[in-house]
């Protein structure tokens, strides 16, 4: 072999030869393999230290369920986390049935009294057995807990289990909120189904005033803690550890106000005719009809709120504060170009007047589609052709598939945490024009569906989603713009193949019968990720 001198040593070294660009003899190999999930969205396992129960407690109508509800969904979605609530409520519903009278919730009463501990110990003890499954991090006893006397049995029952304990209380002294939060509760909850609407609120509040002559609130003696305060002030008590701070941080973004918003595609694209996926194309003469379309309905729903007088029939329509939020992708703006922004002044619920610029655009980055790497701005078919292990792969696992140099639905769902947060905090209408694949994670998210669920989700074009979540789900309407009657060839439906079984028997079925179209594709749903 040839030798070299180097001057600086002053001694002869040997000349390195010259190796090929893929020499690599000792890669680094991530277990998952290369499209492995980010690591933000797993759960994965844990010692029995970290992991955490939340035990509620508060009295009726403060909105315990809700934040329960949101804590379990935000951790299970977002974070992959096996988490589950336990209510106490619907065992007592499952022992003593639903139609139980306000008197059964005296505390003076000690038949009463023992039943509703059988119940309380019922879910406790199923609490117990489902945090000693492995890879199981949270537990969420949903329940009053007034009494210190309770939460300190609580606390002695758990503490076998050598897991976090931490208490979360909300708290409610606004009397239109609690009204508010009656209402909601007697129409969701099957305690009052088919009761009379004034005599289901009398009852509640009977309910309410039982649990109001024995209630005790947190303190230093009930361990680490967090109190919510009409969602307006929070105090947190030696609350310690990466997982409950998440859970602490996330439960001050919420708030118990009924709220709406409203998600829509953008209108038509170039590429959407042409039936290419991704790009930064503008709109087609349809998606500049969907996007003034879009405009009117902003105006006259988004932002107008309609409210039936209960004594007079009367329709009221009252302007009020919205938001408008879009990727920073050309068709999304483009959509949303023709929405009013009129500056108004509206008084916000703390009695503060602010001026307000109706639908003040806000272009946000983690709203952009899913980014499809080398296959961004080819058709379905071209992928198939030109890479044809990718394609089939994807039809495999379309969750976690992740194009080469692109991102997953897992990539995705990491960026919206962020955005969901907001949502969640956010008091005003939101209408956010963006894309399918975001929809889709958006809308599994509020609508209660897993992950896996979610890349099949269908969100067509010229549509307008309306949601509303509440303690016990979320109500959902669908408001279509621009019919597919009028609507001309704008591409094709993702290939069939990608689709679970039960999807691709109605997808084949849909295509037979429209064979009597001049198109073989869903005009509504072109081409997506």
């Amino acid at each position: 072999m040839a030798q070299r001198h180097t001057v600086s040593e002053g001694m002869m070294m040997p000349e390195v030869e010259p190796r090929p660009e893929d020499y690599n003899p000792s890669p680094h190999v991530i277990p998952e393999g290369e499209n492995a999930t980010p690591l933000g969205v797993v759960g994965g396992d844990c010692r029995p230290t970290e992991k955490v129960i939340i035990v509620m407690c508060g009295l009726p109508a403060t909105g315990k369920t809700h934040i329960a509800n949101r804590i379990v969904r935000y951790l299970s979605f977002f974070l992959d986390i096996d988490t589950r609530i336990f209510n106490v409520g619907d065992y007592r519903r499952r022992f003593f049935g639903a139609k139980c009278p306000a008197e059964f919730f005296d505390h003076s009463n000690d038949e009463y009294m023992k039943k509703r501990e059988q119940a309380c110990d019922a879910a406790l003890a199923d609490l117990m057995e489902f945090m000693k499954i492995d890879g199981v991090r949270v537990g969420v006893l949903d329940s009053t807990n007034s009494t210190k006397k309770r939460r300190a049995h609580i606390r002695e029952v758990l503490k076998k289990l050598k897991c976090k304990v931490i208490f979360l209380e909300s708290i409610c002294d606004k009397t239109e909120l609690i009204e508010q939060n009656i209402k909601n509760i007697k129409v969701n909850t099957p305690d009052y189904k088919d009761v009379d609407p004034d005599k289901a609120f009398d009852d509640f509040q009977k309910r309410r005033n039982m649990y109001s002559n024995v209630y005790e609130t947190l303190d230093k003696v009930d361990g680490p803690y967090m109190k919510v305060i009409n969602s307006e002030t929070f105090i947190v008590h030696s609350v310690r550890g990466f997982l409950p701070q998440k859970v602490v941080h996330f439960v001050m973004n919420l708030h118990l106000l009924p709220r709406v918003f409203y998600l829509s595609r953008h209108g038509q694209s170039e590429y959407n005719l042409l039936g290419k996926i991704g790009g930064d194309a503008g709109l087609t003469e349809a998606g500049l009809e969907y996007a003034r379309r879009l405009a009117v309905f902003a105006k006259e729903v988004v932002a107008m709120d309609v409210k039936k007088d209960e004594k007079t029939g009367e329709i009221i329509r009252t302007p009020r504060p919205a938001r408008l939020w879009t990727s920073t992708l050309k068709r999304t703006k483009e959509t949303a170009q023709f929405i009013e922004r009129e500056k108004t002044t509206f008084t916000w619920d703390n009695g503060e007047e602010v001026e307000w610029q109706q639908f003040e655009g806000r272009a946000r980055r983690n709203l952009d589609e899913l980014y499809a790497g080398i296959c961004d701005g080819l058709t379905y078919k071209e992928i198939e052709e030109r890479y044809p292990e990718e394609f089939k792969r994807r039809q495999e696992d379309k969750l976690t598939y992740r194009y080469p140099r692109g991102e997953s639905y897992m990539d995705v769902t990491l960026r919206l945490e962020t955005i969901v947060h907001d949502i969640e905090r956010t008091r005003e209408p939101i209408l956010i024009v963006a894309h399918q694949g975001i929809h889709r994670l958006l809308y599994a998210y509020f609508m209660g569906l897993s992950r896996d669920q979610a890349p099949y989700v269908s969100i067509p074009l010229n549509t307008v989603i309306e949601l509303r979540p509440h303690a016990y789900g979320c109500e959902q309407k669908r408001h279509v713009l621009l019919s597919k009657e009028e609507m001309l060839k704008d591409g094709q439906d993702e290939p069939i193949t990608s689709m679970p079984m039960k999807e691709l028997a109605d997808s084949a079925n849909n295509r037979v019968e429209k064979k009597k179209h001049t198109y073989s594709f869903d005009i509504m749903n072109p081409p997506s990720f």
